[in-house]
């Protein structure tokens, strides 16, 4: 009998993983950077006008007491694009590192994998209440597995789409590569983690017994 899995479960898993609103405060920022430097030809301006989406995106996250998490993190995110962009005179550069960032999640996900730690039960098992008993449990395992491989694909074929756009200078194709790649690649990943997961039961780590 296959397990359905809970609401509960499936809220905290796409949540961990980033869910909409990280999405969006990460991901808007960089597409309003490429849509101003089209229009200005403005690195310095079109990295203002990120880094100003970021803030007040935070601020509105802020009024409505939502979770800073994504927001912040976003912040950072674009103001280091914006000063590596604006050091090297080139507007390409905005986007490198989002390229670095999907190299390192890459080689995470792979590493992990390979060495029966996957990243996926070491971030979900505590949330989910299993801690790392899952490693236990050769099905529950093997489910982390199969979906960090999916994450990993994620990753590497953006790299493998976007780095050679990057190197030549193709920035509206660049551009175009990461909006296609990132909302819809991302929540579809999210959602296949989602559909792995729900098939097995979740093991949840033995209570500690207090003497």
């Amino acid at each position: 009998m296959s397990y359905e899995g809970h609401e509960e479960d499936k809220a905290k898993i796409l949540g961990t993983l980033g869910g909409a609103r990280g999405i969006v405060d990460t991901g808007t920022p960089s597409i309003l950077f490429l849509i101003t430097y089209d229009v200005t030809k403005n690195l310095d301006h079109s990295a203002i006008a990120a880094l100003a989406l970021s803030v007040v995106l935070t601020i509105v996250r802020l009024v409505r007491r939502e979770t800073l998490q994504h927001a912040l993190s976003g912040i950072f995110i674009v103001a280091i694009c914006a000063l590596i962009a604006h050091h090297t005179g080139k507007a390409k550069d905005f986007y490198l590192p989002g390229l670095i960032i999907n190299a390192l999640y890459a080689a995470l996900y792979l590493i992990t994998n390979l060495t029966g730690w996957p990243v996926l039960g070491l971030i979900l098992g505590p949330i989910l209440g299993e801690n790392v008993a899952w490693r236990k449990n050769s099905a529950r395992k093997s489910a982390y597995v199969r979906a960090g491989w999916v994450w990993f694909g994620l990753f590497i074929s953006r790299l493998l789409i976007q780095y050679p756009l990057y190197k030549a200078n193709k920035l509206n194709w660049l551009g175009t590569a990461l909006v296609v790649m990132g909302y819809p690649l991302f929540f579809a990943t999210g959602w296949i983690t989602w559909l792995i997961l729900r098939k097995v039961p979740t093991v949840k780590a033995p209570e500690s017994v207090t003497e």
